[in-house]
């Protein structure tokens, strides 16, 4: 659907500061990052891939006691995470090429893999298995059905896409993962799909 994809980090980069101001620290999705946390070991190390700004989720987990690493494709939106977060670690990457050489005992993609193009997804889940430790929890949202959608950001074309659900549940299956719950536009998330699964003990 048109180069929108291709412009998703330009447009982070150039309205992370009202990005950041509309999402606010609300955390609406509090239902699913404390089932995310209920698997984490005590102490975890947790990557939130497509991070953002930090807040809620991020500070959240961090107030819990768990050790993040936040990466985000905007330098812009990692200084706002640093600001937030100094005491976590950040930094600017491509999900699409991160390769951090290192597991971690929890993974999170929330409201960022629906930005990649389908094939860019499909090639995300070998990432997420590289960087897992047995038994990690992996949170992420999608779309509900397969297809692109274009909303916007500051007035801006704003790409998500999403992959058919049978179709993560295979790609999750491949790389080691087993769906533990699965909520197609969740009511009480802000109509969001969410998926946790678990990696498998090796």
């Amino acid at each position: 659907m048109s180069d929108a994809a291709g412009r998703i980090i330009d447009l982070y980069r150039r309205h992370a500061d009202a990005w950041t101001a509309a999402r606010g620290t609300a955390l609406l999705e509090r239902a699913w990052i404390d089932r995310f946390a209920e698997m984490l070991p005590r102490m975890a190390a947790v990557l939130d891939i497509g991070c953002g700004s930090g807040d809620p989720i991020a500070r959240y987990l961090a107030g819990g006691g768990h050790l993040i690493t936040g990466v985000d494709s905007s330098p812009e939106m990692i200084s706002i995470f640093r600001t937030n977060l100094p005491g976590e670690t950040a930094q600017v990457g491509d999900m699409r090429s991160l390769k951090l050489d290192r597991r971690y005992g929890g993974l999170i993609a929330w409201d960022s893999l629906f930005h990649l193009a389908p094939s860019d997804q499909r090639m995300i889940f070998s990432i997420f298995r590289d960087h897992a430790e047995p038994e990690a929890p992996l949170l992420f949202t999608s779309g509900p059905a397969f297809g692109e959608v274009i909303g916007t950001l500051e007035g801006e074309p704003l790409y998500h896409a999403s992959l058919d659900p049978d179709e993560y549940r295979m790609l999750l299956d491949r790389n080691g993962f087993d769906v533990v719950a699965q909520v197609a536009e969740d009511p009480d998330c802000g109509g969001r799909t969410v998926w946790l699964a678990r990696q498998r003990y090796a």
